[in-house]
């Protein structure tokens, strides 16, 4: 099929690239002129033939917002837009509202790869009509591994489930993270790329995550060339969000989550506080700038 596609970065790039291997018509627009394969979105527009589909796979928030309006304005009715961002669900059920009003589909696919789609695939969890699912799934098709794509729901539940599966790789993270510095810190001199390997074969705790650990073992052994500083994307703090509104008890995602903003602190004013305090009423020893 013939896909247009906004936004050409290590995601929107390689699902391109994987797109057109299969004999996909992809035209794709970026800023970066060099990368681009047209001028502007309104070229982008009309370059493809009715009725169009454009994928938009850039940051979510304004650029997203600001990308999906200036689309609404260029595209005829039964043209397809679907955002496969991290946008927030409760954004992607506005925008289709509001994209539908105009005669437009609208879908919102939650995309799940990284760096690897483009070699194994991407999981991808869309929301929208039956009607727009039918038009877009030959690219989703090819996008995803055999058993890796799903029509979720109407509008949004594409989303909300992607920012559910985020929340979950966040507290498994943090297990694992957790595990191997007990590991790390232990009196034993532990080969942490070893038990990484040892585990991936037979063990419960075996996965993908568990191998992108021993590949980052086997470059960095004790994890030197890294700071321990970690970002988060925002889904996992709309999962807690969400734990929250629907009174959802979600202790290991909302841990995990509070821990990424820990690592940004070089000196924390909490823990120079509890370490004030224990002085006050203990005597306890405190360590001087």
């Amino acid at each position: 099929m013939q896909l247009g596609m906004v936004g050409l970065g290590r995601m929107g790039g390689n699902m391109r690239e994987r797109l057109r291997g299969d004999g996909h018509e992809v035209i794709g627009y970026v800023r970066t002129p060099k990368d681009s394969d047209v001028g502007s979105l309104t070229e982008l527009v009309g370059r493809l033939t009715a009725p169009r589909a454009v994928w938009v796979m850039i940051p979510a928030g304004d650029p997203t917002e600001q990308a999906i309006r200036e689309l609404t304005g260029l595209l005829d009715k039964g043209d397809l837009i679907v955002d496969g961002g991290n946008s927030n669900f409760r954004d992607s059920m506005r925008r289709g509202a509001e994209v539908e009003k105009q005669g437009l589909l609208f879908m919102d696919a939650g995309t799940s790869g990284g760096i690897w789609g483009l070699e194994i695939g991407y999981c991808l969890m869309v929301g929208g009509s039956k009607e727009a699912f039918r038009r877009i799934e030959p690219a989703i098709k090819t996008l995803a591994p055999k058993d890796g794509y799903a029509h979720v729901g109407p509008v949004g539940a594409g989303h909300f489930t992607k920012m559910v599966h985020n929340g979950i790789e966040y507290a498994m993270l943090q297990a694992y993270a957790e595990g191997f510095e007990i590991l790390e810190a232990s009196q034993f001199q532990l080969d942490l790329h070893q038990i990484a390997a040892l585990w991936n074969h037979g063990s419960v705790v075996r996965s993908w995550l568990l191998e992108l650990a021993e590949s980052a073992f086997d470059k960095d052994p004790d994890l030197s060339q890294i700071r321990g500083y970690v970002e988060d994307s925002g889904e996992g703090r709309w999962t807690v969000f969400e734990a929250i509104n629907e009174n959802v008890p979600a202790p290991a995602i909302a841990a995990s989550l509070f821990a990424r903003f820990a690592s940004r602190q070089d000196d924390s004013f909490a823990m120079r506080m509890i370490a004030a305090l224990r002085n006050e009423f203990g005597g306890h020893a405190v360590k001087e700038k």
